[in-house]
């Protein structure tokens, strides 16, 4: 591999950032690397940032102003950062004015995202217009770009159709991409979703397209251009100022060319001239793995790692296990503890874009915690022998100065009187102990 060159430090004061997640950019996994390049900017800009969501990838969704709306909302409520959104859902109508004020949004901003949607509609409305300069000049002159899902298949050289391809049953085939990346040293295709497994009995990895059909495509790539995966909930954040590659989420990267692969995991930080070298294995020293040799984190290594659970099925499945081990204690604080979480983790991840059937489920998990608390309530969460110990101690108690005083006949009769009542009275060398029988009325 010839060596690839890198443009040199901004001029203009704000770092270079590029940041590509696979999927998850609304959701709590990417609360924290949000966080942490707006931070970096701020230090920068003494405080505020500039920040344009480009809402093109979704702007063929009737619903697309309230998709855009919902994307700002979560950067507000999870990030505490003010998003603008572009108004750039097309550009394939007359309004010149709103084009022109939105590129010129897009032009003075510090930070640019744009997440899920159809990379080829993105495309079809960016190509031929100031919008891919516009965007690479954050990666020459200074300023974050913010790409993940859709938007992120369309940096490379080449894209995936997703949509094409996996909905209407299209042959693969590849189709231009912005190819944003060549000129800093990344010639490659990036594949978001990399490691999906919505598909259950069929492969839907590699962003839907799955195993084989990437094995037919490969090969149409050019020489020196390389796959850069993203796994789902996963994203790399490159400073090409320090010249540093971190991975963040619950997943990794995966750089490959020609089905060999090597895999970069969550919590590295390399060298931008590890991701330029790709998998190429006699440059890098790396040896390359097979997809079957890594292992994804569960939500217990995430939690260990202090990352976010990395789904709602996840939140939604802990807390529920934490509600039984609450009833079972008979711990209403804890039990109502569990519900408060689950509906605030419903709130949380109600701001992804991206959530399938997860909502559906995560909502039948509440309403059953909420009918068993009342069921629970209705007979008392309290342990019975907590409420009934005081009465029955004392009754134990007269029961034993009446057979102090030879009274038998009123000691049985109190003891008799608590059978009635549930309660069985056992004798033993340490004196009466108690237990609260099934035929109790509680």
């Amino acid at each position: 591999m010839s060596a690839r060159s890198t443009p040199s430090v901004s001029s203009a004061g704000l770092p270079r950032l590029l940041v590509i997640m696979g999927s998850g950019e609304t959701a709590p996994t990417m609360k924290g690397p949000h966080r942490q390049v707006f931070e970096q900017l701020a230090a920068s800009t003494g405080g505020a940032v500039d920040a344009v969501l480009l809402d093109t990838p979704f702007g063929f969704q009737e619903n697309v102003d309230i998709l855009a709306a919902k994307t700002a909302e979560y950067f507000t409520d999870a990030v505490s950062r003010h998003v603008d959104i572009a108004g750039l859902a097309r550009t394939d109508h007359s309004d010149v004015v709103g084009i022109e004020t939105a590129i010129a949004k897009i032009r003075a901003a510090d930070w640019v995202f744009a997440g899920p949607g159809s990379p080829t509609f993105a495309l079809r409305q960016w190509t031929g217009t100031p919008i891919p300069e516009a965007i690479g000049a954050k990666l020459r002159d200074g300023g974050a770009v913010v790409f993940s899902s859709a938007a992120a298949l369309t940096l490379g050289r080449k894209t995936i159709p997703v949509y094409e391809v996996y909905k209407s049953g299209a042959d693969p085939y590849w189709v231009d991409g912005l190819d944003l990346l060549t000129a800093i040293g990344l010639p490659v295709v990036v594949i978001p979703h990399y490691d999906n497994k919505e598909g259950g009995n069929h492969d839907t990895s590699k962003c839907y397209l799955g195993e084989r059909r990437l094995l037919l495509l490969e090969p149409e790539l050019d020489d020196d251009v390389f796959i850069l995966g993203v796994d789902e909930h996963t994203g790399v954040i490159i400073d090409l100022d320090a010249q540093t590659a971190k991975i963040v989420g619950k997943g990794g990267i995966t750089l490959r060319k020609d089905a060999v692969s090597t895999r970069i995991e969550s919590g590295e930080i390399v060298s931008f001239s590890r991701l330029q070298r790709g998998p190429f294995i006699e440059a890098s020293g790396v040896a390359p793995v097979s997809p079957a040799e890594f292992t994804p984190k569960t939500p217990d290594t995430l939690a260990a790692d202090g990352m976010e659970s990395p789904s709602l099925t996840a939140d939604a499945t802990r807390l529920e296990a934490d509600f039984d081990a609450a009833l079972a204690a008979r711990d209403a604080d804890a039990a109502v503890a569990a519900i408060l979480s689950l509906d605030n983790a419903m709130i949380e991840w109600g701001r992804d874009t991206l959530q399938g059937d997860e909502m559906d489920r995560a909502r039948t998990s509440l309403r059953s915690m909420i009918v068993r608390l009342g069921a629970a309530a209705a007979s008392g969460v309290r342990d019975p022998r907590h409420v009934l110990g005081p009465v029955v101690e004392a009754a134990l108690a007269g029961r034993v100065a009446a057979r102090e005083a030879k009274a038998y006949s009123v000691s049985d009769a109190i003891r008799d009187n608590l059978a009635d009542a549930g309660i069985e009275v056992r004798d033993t060398p340490q004196g009466a102990d108690w237990v609260i029988g099934k035929s109790a009325s509680l």
